[in-house]
């Protein structure tokens, strides 16, 4: 029996070039996701089972260049010099093949061993453009295969030629770009004197050459560790002084001016362009999309689409799983008899669990939407037009998705800032989604609007606690842009790339991927987060009260006969029970420990408790007022809470508004924080947004309590 043979490929093209349409195409569901080492960027893999070899696909990070500009870039050529793959297909853009030429001529200078996938051959043959493979062929030094991954052709073909050139049945004349003679010999001495030394065996040294000429600072902090380096900087000086002296240029420039030169004569030599240009369906539709008039009121209705998607689709799959769950805990419960062990199990791990997946509808539909438009190439013309509005704030014009889907739940508006390359730009999207006022706290509005002010007058109240967290959150993003950020923002130059037709498969493909994604990697720590809030809410147990509740349940049994109101009066008694041992818990001693602090806003211990069990949804802070108030499990709509709160001496419309700016501003559910924490990868900006924002809420709360008690 022959044993079976991997072999590494990387895949490596620009940015909607189809590369990981392709990718899926290659691998189709054998995918895993995880991270390169040491940086937040995903890394998908997957593999083919081809003719004997399991080909390993590795998917890098989407780039326009092998500069140190990016993390993308840094995380591509650190791949490609460091694990050095058997092979890298590079994926060119047919119908845009001279921009994507400059990372093949960047490859070509790292000597790998280099295939070239020619995707979306099909549109290359609809308008007409004639490529001359075979003399391109010549010119790169590697084989060429004509593809389209959307309609799935030259898969095959691409499949066989990677086993074929691996086992070497066919071969090329590799060819290297060469520079002006004075930059090729500096180029060829640098690399004789890098080659010597032993260290740097697992570079090209004719790569690291080019980047020291080119002033790459990541080679040069690599370099400058070894003996080799006294003499390679006094060749970097002469060749600085040779070529300012000959072309008033540095070799960074000129070794730019000859990337071109070969580009632009490759283009020259086996492209030839339709004699008519046509107007192209990208041109008509975007005479439409990015109309001064049209462009906004076009995107808004796009963002209310997905919006309305997202969350009007996904309700009733979220109630539906949310109704399963409360039956499963029904049915488990009288299966376990002792109290603690029920306990855990019912309200601590099946509420748990619950709490993750019963997100998992809203994310997989966001992301079928995101997807969808990032395919279609619409995403770029809605950042472009929402980008003059945003970039007052700091942010970019992709910022906008996330903020607007934020209302609806933080949870996918903090994966969906994914689409934001640039880490600056995605660390501030982030730090200001949770001022977006998702559904988990509309409860907490409609009970205390409704309570305290007239239908009419309520809803203006929501609306402005709903403007009062977009102002913020731009404030905010302006402020951390405009400090602590503002050396790291992306620059607001984007690509159109053409319309396409997304391929459904691959949509659906990356839905599933990041459903996965959140499942494994937020879970454990919402689970983990939410039973937490369980035990300080539960724990510890007052014995004395368990005791005086049996006594009380006895008692009723005696003295009252009518079943229904021997129902209802032990009803009454676990309610009260119930709020003494909430008072008694950890929570109860954090809510009166914190009292101090949030007296100047108007709380009390008992809006303490709520805050800090709000902490695992929001909307448990109106369960929690329903325990506190012993009435028992109640919802926003209560009428016998509302009448208790509007009684309450401490309760009245200022602490209503405060509580009510509290709720929005501060530290979101634990399901929100985990996938923060996730998607940033690390604890430090998590620990500074949640302070912060603590900090924003009292603020605000203080100045509506104050505010409120004198104008009411």
């Amino acid at each position: 029996m022959t044993s079976r043979k991997d072999i590494t490929v990387a895949l490596a093209g620009n940015p909607n070039s189809g590369k990981s349409s392709l990718f899926n195409a290659l691998t189709g569901s054998h995918q895993k996701v995880g991270n390169f080492s040491g940086v937040t960027i995903e890394k998908y893999e997957g593999y083919a089972d081809y003719n004997g070899y399991r080909i390993r696909f590795v998917d890098l990070p989407g780039t326009y260049s092998l500069t140190a500009y990016s993390p993308e870039e840094l995380v591509t050529r650190q791949y490609l010099a460091q694990d050095t793959p058997d092979m890298v297909i590079n994926v060119v853009e047919g119908p845009n093949l001279e921009r994507n030429l400059l990372l093949t001529t960047q490859l070509m200078e790292m000597e790998v061993d280099l295939l070239v996938a020619l995707n979306m051959y099909d549109e290359v043959e609809e308008q007409g453009i004639d490529i001359q493979v075979k003399q391109l062929q010549t010119l790169l030094g590697c084989h060429i295969v004509p593809t389209s991954a959307t309609k799935k052709t030259g898969i095959d073909a691409l499949l066989d030629h990677v086993v074929r050139v691996y086992e070497g049945d066919i071969e090329i004349r590799k060819n290297k770009l060469s520079f002006r003679n004075e930059i090729e010999e500096a180029v060829e001495a640098i690399a004789a004197e890098l080659a010597g030394e032993p260290e740097l065996k697992t570079y090209s040294s004719r790569w690291l050459a080019i980047k020291l000429l080119e002033n790459d600072r990541e080679v040069y902090s690599l370099v400058n560790r070894f003996p080799v380096w006294v003499k390679i900087e006094l060749m970097l000086q002469e060749a600085i002084r040779i070529t300012e002296k000959m072309y008033d240029a540095d070799p960074e420039i000129l070794i730019t001016e000859d990337r071109q030169a070969f580009i632009r004569g490759a283009m020259e030599e086996c492209v030839r362009q339709p004699d008519v240009k046509r107007v192209s369906l990208t041109d008509r539709i975007d005479s439409i999309v990015l109309n001064r008039v049209l462009g906004l009121p076009i995107f808004f209705f796009v963002v209310w689409l997905i919006f309305h998607m997202t969350f009007t689709l996904g309700t009733p799959l979220m109630d539906a799983l949310d109704g399963f769950f409360s039956w499963f805990a029904a049915a488990v419960e009288p299966l376990l008899p002792n109290d603690i062990v029920r306990s855990i199990v019912v309200d601590g791990i099946i509420a748990g669990v619950g709490g993750v997946l019963i997100f998992l509808p809203n994310i997989i539909l966001l992301f079928l939407g995101l997807s969808f438009l990032e395919a279609s190439g619409y995403m770029a013309r809605a950042a472009f037009v929402v980008d003059k509005v945003m970039h007052r704030f700091g942010l970019h014009g992709k910022s906008f998705i996330p903020m607007i889907t934020g209302f609806g739940c933080s949870i996918p508006a903090i994966m969906a800032t994914r689409t934001l390359k640039s880490p600056s730009d995605r660390l501030a999207t982030i730090l200001i989604i949770p001022f977006m006022s998702c559904g988990a706290k509309l409860p907490v509005y409609v009970l205390l609007a409704g309570a305290f002010f007239a239908p009419a007058v309520a809803a203006n109240v929501m609306f402005g606690i709903y403007m009062l967290g977009v102002v913020l959150g731009l404030l905010t993003a302006l402020l951390l842009k405009s400090t602590m950020l503002n050396r790291e923002s992306e620059p607001f130059v984007m690509e159109l790339p053409p319309y396409r037709w997304p391929s459904l498969s691959s949509v659906f493909l990356q839905a599933r991927t990041k459903a996965w994604m959140y499942l494994k990697k937020a879970g454990t720590v919402i689970l983990a987060a939410v039973m937490i809030i369980w035990v300080v809410s539960n724990y510890p147990r007052n014995p004395e009260l368990e005791a005086s509740l049996d006594r009380e349940v006895a008692r009723i049994g005696q003295q009252v006969t009518d079943p229904a109101e021997q129902a209802a009066a032990i009803h009454a008694a676990e309610n009260r029970i119930a709020a003494a041992q909430l008072e008694y818990s950890i929570a109860g001693r954090m809510g009166k420990f914190i009292e101090p602090v949030i007296e100047p806003i108007g709380f009390d211990w008992r809006i303490g408790v709520a805050l800090v069990t709000g902490l695992a949804a929001k909307e448990v802070v109106v369960s929690t007022m329903g325990t506190i108030y012993s009435l028992g499990e109640v919802d926003e709509e209560s009428v016998e809470l509302k009448s208790i709160l509007k009684r309450d001496p401490s309760f009245d419309r200022a602490t209503a508004l405060s509580l009510m700016v509290f709720v929005l501003l501060y530290i979101p559910c634990v399901a929100a924080i985990g996938v923060m924490r996730k998607e940033l990868g690390r604890w430090k900006p998590v620990v500074f947004y949640s302070v912060y924002a603590v900090t924003v809420a009292w603020i605000a709360s203080f100045i509506t309590w104050n505010a409120a008690r004198v104008m009411m």
